[in-house]
């Protein structure tokens, strides 16, 4: 029976981060994709019995950590440094992190809406060692939708 497209499994060995439709570069890791919801407990009842119930509250919408191997590329550094120092007067950004398949084309799409980064950091300097160095920048948003 041949693989129908929802029936593939992805690899998220291959994703690249897109910011207001500007592809940036590819990453070599990924973490904090993820949305939890305050849970409001309440209780309900007739007078002969009380029922705890559950609801969803607001959700809350983990920091995205994006690494890769450093680049010279600049533009990362511009934005956070354009946060930083109040420069830029629209920080706020539109960030999708794309899922490729081994072809490169994209098969899932992740959208962060109202991003901003709050840390970029590179690896440590170390004489004698043999490491890539590695730059790591961090997303803070409000707002992720799978596309």
């Amino acid at each position: 029976m041949p693989a129908r497209d929802h029936d593939a499994d992805f690899q998220g060995s291959f994703f690249s981060l897109v910011i207001d439709g500007m592809k940036t570069a590819f990453f070599t890791k990924c973490t904090g994709i993820s949305i939890e919801f305050d849970v409001i407990n309440f209780k309900e009842g007739d007078g002969k019995s009380v029922i705890a119930r559950k609801r969803a509250g607001k959700p809350k919408y983990s920091p995205v950590v994006m690494s890769r191997g450093f680049t010279q590329d600049q533009e990362l550094y511009k934005w956070f440094n354009g946060v930083a120092t109040g420069q830029d007067t629209k920080p706020y950004k539109t960030a999708s992190i794309v899922l490729h398949d081994r072809k490169g084309d994209p098969v899932a799409t992740f959208n962060l809406l109202q991003v901003w980064p709050s840390n970029l950091k590179v690896s440590d300097l170390k004489a004698g060692s043999d490491d890539v160095m590695i730059e790591d920048i961090t997303l803070q948003h409000e707002g992720l939708a799978w596309a």
